[in-house]
Order: C-alpha cells, then sequence, then structure tokens
C-alpha cells in the first residue's frame, strides 16, 4: 500500500494532509474538544465537563493536521496554549448550543438560554461559560469555569491565538530530520504527552490527563499517568513533580492506591459524588469520594516507580521525603502478599490492574516486572531516609529476580502471562510482560529471547496464524484460554486486552528493541502510526484491532514513542539511515 491509498497522508514537514473531513481531536492545559469540518465544534473544560456544541458552515478539503491546529485553504482552526480559547478563521457560524449536561451521568438542566450582544453569544450552565465572539477576522471561542476566565481567553487577539498553536506545533516537532512517516508519527506522540499536561483555573498544575475521553469526572491515572511522563521526563520535568504531587494524595495509609485521583471543580465534584453515592455498582467500585476504581493491583507500584524516574533525571530529593512514609507503606503492603517467602506477590483473582477485563491472579509478569522496579527505587534512593528499608529492599529485589524463572518462565521460552504454577498458569505471549525486561528482572540473555518470541509471535506481519495480516502488534497471542478469566470487551479474541494493538505498548517493546540494541524497532515504532493513516484517525489512538476498530483518540501515554526516541536518539538516527 502506498501513502496514496492512505485516508490520511504524512507530509515531509510532519503534517498530516487528507481529502477527507476527519475527526480532529484537541486538547491543550483547558480546553479539549472535537471538530467535524462537516460543520461541528464539540467543547468541554478541564475540571468542568462538556460545555457546548457550536454548528458551522462546512468545510472543504483538502485538510492540514498538526497538533490542536487544523488548515483549510485560507480556513482554520486554532487552539491557543495560554487560555481556554481557540480561534476559527474563515468560520461562519450557524449556531451555539449548550450542553445539557456536564457527563453522561450528570444531572440533565433545562435549555439555558443563549443570551445575545451584538456579535457576541453567551452560554451559561451551572459549571461554566462559552463566549462566542464574530469578529471580522474570525470567530474566538473562549470557555472558563467562570465569566472571569473565559473573558480572559477572549481578551486575546486571533493573531496571538494562531501565534501559540503555530509555537505549540514547533514544540511537538522533536524528530525534524525524520521521513515524512516517522517525523508525523513523532510529532503526534509528543502531543499526546505534551497535551496531557492539564491546569486549573488558576493556572495551577491539575494533573496528567489520560486522554481526551477521560476526563468526566475529572482524574489523573497512575499507570497512564506514568507511561505519559516518559517523554516529559525530557520535556517537562517540573509536570513529573506536580504529577508526584497530586498522586500522594490518593495513597492509602496500608499502602493502597486506586485507578486514579479524581480532580473535579465544585460543580462536576456535586454532580459525580451525587450519582457515585446512588448507584451501587459505582460506590461499591470507588469507596472514597477521590479514587476512581479503588484497590488497583499495580497503582502503588507506579507511584514508587514515578518518584524513581524523577530522582534518576535529577529531580528535587525533598519530594522522596515528604512522601517515603507512602513508599514505605507501599513496600509493606506488596511484602505481605509474598506466601511463597520467595520475594514474589501474589495478586488476588480480580481485574484491577492494567488488564482490567480480566482474572488474573498469582504471579502476574507484568506486576512481577513493577515490584522489582520499585524495589530498585527504594535500594537506590532511600537510603538517605532509612538505610534499614533500603537494605531490605534490595536484598528482597535480589530474592525476586532468583524467583522469576521458577514462578513465570514457561517451556516456550518467555514469561507466562500470570497464574500459578500446580494450579493454572496463563503461558501466552503478552507485551505487558516486557516490564520484566524494562525493569531489570531477568538476564540480557533471557531478554534479547523474550524479545525475539515478541518479534515472531506479536509482530502481525510474522504471525500467519493469527487471520488478520499486517495490521500492528498484539498485547496478546494467543487470545486467552480461560473464557472464565476474561469479560467485556476482552472476552472477545484479538479485542482490548485479548490481542488488539496498544500503541503505549507497542512503544514499550521499540524501546526495547532500541535499548539492547537490536534492530526492528521501526515496525512497533510505525505501524501503528501507518494503520491509523490507512484508517483516517488523526492523533494517537488508544487500541485498536482489525475485526473491532479503535479506541478512544488522543490519548496521553501513546507519548511512549515519543519518550523511545528521546532516550535513545542516536539509536533512532542510525534506524533512520538503514531504513533510507
Amino acid at each position: 500500500m502506498t501513502s496514496a491509498d492512505f485516508k490520511a497522508r504524512p507530509r515531509a514537514d510532519g503534517l498530516v494532509e487528507t481529502d477527507l473531513p476527519l475527526q480532529m481531536a484537541f486538547m491543550a492545559p483547558r480546553l479539549q474538544g472535537d471538530f467535524y469540518p462537516q460543520g461541528r465544534l464539540e467543547l468541554s473544560l478541564w475540571g468542568c465537563g462538556r460545555m457546548a456544541s457550536l454548528m458551522l458552515e462546512p468545510w472543504d478539503g483538502p485538510f492540514i493536521h498538526a497538533p490542536n491546529r487544523l488548515t483549510c485553504g485560507e480556513a482554520g482552526l486554532y487552539v491557543a496554549q495560554s487560555a481556554p480559547v481557540l480561534a476559527l478563521v474563515g468560520a461562519r457560524l450557524k449556531r451555539a448550543m449548550p450542553a445539557r449536561r456536564c457527563a453522561w451521568w450528570g444531572s440533565v438542566i433545562s435549555p439555558p438560554k443563549v443570551e445575545r450582544r451584538d456579535r457576541l453569544r453567551r452560554v451559561a450552565t451551572p459549571w461554566g461559560v462559552t463566549l462566542v465572539d464574530e469578529r471580522p477576522d474570525g470567530v474566538i471561542v473562549a470557555v472558563g469555569a467562570s465569566e472571569e476566565e473565559a473573558s480572559r481567553g477572549l481578551s486575546l487577539s486571533v493573531e496571538a491565538i494562531i501565534a501559540e498553536a503555530e509555537q505549540y506545533v514547533r514544540r511537538c516537532d522533536i524528530l525534524p530530520e525524520a521521513p515524512a512517516l516517522l517525523r508525523s508519527m513523532a510529532i503526534q506522540s509528543t502531543h499526546a504527552a505534551l497535551s496531557s499536561i492539564r491546569r486549573a483555573e488558576d493556572g495551577s498544575f491539575l494533573g496528567l490527563a489520560a486522554g481526551q475521553a477521560y476526563s468526566a469526572p475529572t482524574r489523573t491515572y497512575y499507570r497512564d499517568g506514568y507511561w505519559t511522563l516518559q517523554a516529559l521526563l525530557h520535556l517537562d520535568l517540573e509536570a513529573v513533580r506536580e504529577q508526584i504531587d497530586l498522586l500522594a494524595g490518593g495513597i492509602q495509609p496500608d499502602g493502597e492506591a486506586p485507578s486514579a485521583v479524581i480532580l473535579t471543580g465544585p460543580a462536576q465534584g456535586l454532580e459525580w459524588e451525587k450519582f457515585r453515592t446512588t448507584n451501587k455498582v459505582y460506590k461499591e467500585e470507588h469507596l472514597r469520594p477521590s479514587d476512581w476504581w479503588s484497590d488497583h493491583f499495580d497503582s502503588p507500584l507506579f507511584f514508587i516507580l514515578t518518584l524513581g524516574d524523577y530522582l534518576g533525571k535529577g529531580g528535587d530529593k525533598t519530594v522522596l521525603a515528604r512522601h517515603f512514609d507512602k513508599v514505605r507503606a507501599i513496600y509493606n503492603r506488596y511484602r505481605a502478599l509474598d506466601k511463597e517467602g520467595n520475594g514474589l506477590p501474589q495478586k488476588p483473582r480480580h481485574d484491577r490492574d492494567w488488564a482490567d477485563n480480566v482474572y488474573r491472579h498469582g504471579y502476574v509478569a507484568y506486576n512481577i516486572g513493577l515490584w522489582i522496579g520499585a524495589l530498585d527505587v527504594i535500594a537506590t534512593f532511600g537510603a538517605e531516609i532509612d538505610a534499614d528499608l533500603a537494605l531490605e529492599a534490595a536484598r528482597t529485589a535480589e530474592q525476586a529476580r532468583a524467583s522469576v524463572d521458577a514462578a513465570l518462565l514457561t517451556a516456550n521460552g518467555w514469561y507466562a502471562d500470570y497464574g500459578l504454577k500446580g494450579e493454572f498458569v496463563e503461558d501466552h505471549l503478552t507485551l505487558d510482560s516486557l516490564t520484566l525486561l524494562r525493569f531489570n528482572a531477568v538476564s540480557r540473555e533471557k531478554a534479547v529471547e523474550v524479545l525475539g518470541h515478541v518479534q515472531t509471535l506479536l509482530e502481525t506481519r510474522n504471525n500467519q496464524q493469527q487471520p488478520y495480516g499486517d495490521w500492528g502488534v498484539m498485547c496478546a497471542w494467543p487470545p486467552f484460554k480461560r473464557p472464565a478469566d476474561t469479560r467485556a470487551k476482552s472476552a472477545f479474541a484479538y479485542r482490548y486486552h485479548n490481542g488488539s494493538d496498544w500503541p503505549y505498548l507497542s512503544g514499550l517493546y521499540a524501546e526495547q528493541r532500541l535499548r539492547f540494541g537490536l534492530d526492528g524497532a521501526d515496525y512497533p515504532l510505525l505501524r501503528w502510526w501507518r494503520t491509523s493513516l490507512e484508517n483516517g484517525w488523526i492523533g494517537s489512538v488508544e487500541y485498536f484491532s482489525p475485526p473491532f476498530g479503535r479506541g478512544s483518540l488522543l490519548q496521553g501515554w501513546t507519548g511512549m514513542h515519543a519518550a523511545a526516541i528521546l532516550a535513545w536518539r542516536e539509536r533512532v538516527e542510525n534506524m533512520m539511515q538503514e531504513m533510507a
């Protein structure tokens, strides 16, 4: 297939061109939404929820897509960075409609009246304000949790908004010397990471967003945030520090942590709490007002790993001292789950880690990798605060590494997904088991062998037993063998955790090939992006597979590709020479 066959085509300047009016997801520090060139603009505000919809005269292609910017001849949509405002140049507004509720679970309100004052339209809801100003040089749309915030956005000129949008596009262009496909992928991956940095009304940090579709209730994840911030370690270290402080608030005294910490504004928070406490299922899963899905097995480990990565980049050491009580509680929690005295904690049979549609239990390769990585963080950075705990963590890490093969190594030469030998073991190959490699839980020889199996079985170009040809890197293969261990979307082979391509995991795989000096990193770096362009998916997708389509757009942890490029730039440049 040539680029001419793609629904969207990569350009030499790193932008993406299409003749079709494709959905454009955008996300800035406060403002986010979707633009449909057929004539619709959907607006939301971080911390508040859905704000308004605008109907416009349709635009005709070709369209040129860039992060938070879309141009079409003389027309264009430009998203600012300094305030929640965007400019629509060459657009004709038909009508503005207020949102009837802040999110799908919110209370429906009576339709607010759209106020007209000369060229200005004002749309107010209990949770925010949208102002639409039809100026001679473009339509300016500003939103805010308050009239004051929206007015600040409206004070920007069209020229200033365009300049901010242009500067942001340049910031995302981390590999300008790359060929079109790689350069455009790097831009979109960097955009996914940078746009995850969200702000409150007063400009203060308000978490890393998991993605545009994961904002109501407003929340920030331990897991998604960890993979997202791998690029930010190179691009915005201060955001990583602030993320640590936010996540610390979700760690309980016994070391437990939810999947995410809720960060809603006042109005959305009241609506969410009303829903959470009156819906039986949600009340059982979200035990505290600040919890999004309580007691996730991997979350506490990601908290420690984030601390370690931040300190490893020269971050402020007082952060560790400030939160070391959390670290100690987490360590004790997982040590208590070491039922065999071999240094390896066992996960209870539930669906609360990354694979949240799968009831994994026992030794879970993915979690064991995180655990050993967390032990290394405590051993490396904890001695100045608690020398005894640091020494104990180092000894536990040594014991855990010595136990991994007996617990998880299969006769095929890779590490089982989960289970207990002598009872049940799901022994298929998974991409998330590469945490064992990333955190040095296994030897280099074993790591290289595992990466060979991933190349042969999970890269669809090499696996002729899966029926869909060459389309990406599967997260697991073969499908789960015990149906009772899966639910919802993952109950279907090749769907979700059961074999979809998750670009963030493809990024983890590419990172490991680069790290170990192996060729072939170009496939996991680029195949997901080729598939996106072939299908007309603009931006970083959450997951996809041929029979089931894609997940949401603009997913923060797809920044893992940018992270791999930034961490291993010289090897990526060597890869580019080989590709040429």
